[in-house]
């Protein structure tokens, strides 16, 4: 079965710094926390990815670096989430062979959902659920009932993504979702501690479906 964890955080840009943020999560419990630095030159990524890694490492928080598994490799990350243009799963395996690594993967649409049983990833990404303007080049949005469709036909640990905020989580939740990640209200707060505890105590109180 799917694991339920509640938050996932992913780290674009914190108001308050990457360690600070990653120091909220460790702090309050969060079991993944993902580096995502795009166009960023590699010596910044690979100097912060240093940084998060030594604020992680001994933690129950595991550390995903996105999209690069060289960087996620140097750093001894926990693992790499690839999008649908980076490096194909297979290859980053093949790579970056240590054992207990964890590898997620972005899916976008019912057929990639499909396509990535084969691949066997430790976990993917469902969405985006809303329009969200975090990437240069978003991809379509799924809405509701695509979601709910993937949420519920699949056997793989996931996490829905796409703009997802306090005020719009009870409509994922009352949908029977369980693990979520939520970008911009975190990264834009100077208290990130605070706006991440309110999320998983949402998720924790919600009955799922």
């Amino acid at each position: 079965m799917p694991e339920a964890y509640g938050l996932y955080v992913v780290m674009t840009n914190p108001v308050v710094g990457y360690e600070r943020c990653a120091e909220a999560a460790v702090a309050e419990g969060v079991r993944y926390v993902q580096l995502r630095m795009k166009n960023a030159p590699r010596t910044e990524v690979l100097d912060t990815a240093h940084a998060v890694r030594a604020v992680t490492v001994g933690s129950g928080t595991r550390f995903i670096v996105n999209d690069d598994v060289s960087v996620a490799m140097e750093v001894d990350a926990d693992g790499v989430h690839l999008g649908r243009s980076d490096m194909p799963l297979d290859e980053a395996r093949a790579l970056w062979d240590t054992p207990g690594k964890i590898f997620g993967l972005s899916t976008h649409s019912e057929e990639q959902q499909r396509e990535a049983y084969a691949l066997r990833p430790d976990y993917i990404g469902i969405g985006p659920i809303h329009a969200t303007p975090t990437k240069v080049i978003p991809d379509p949005v799924i809405g509701y009932e695509r979601m709910e469709r993937m949420v519920a036909t699949c056997p793989l640990e996931y996490v829905c993504i796409g703009g997802i905020t306090l005020g719009n989580l009870d409509n994922l939740l009352k949908r029977g979702v369980e693990n979520i990640c939520s970008v911009r209200p975190i990264m834009q707060s100077d208290s990130p501690r605070d706006v991440i505890r309110t999320f998983m105590d949402r998720c924790r109180s919600h009955p799922a479906g």
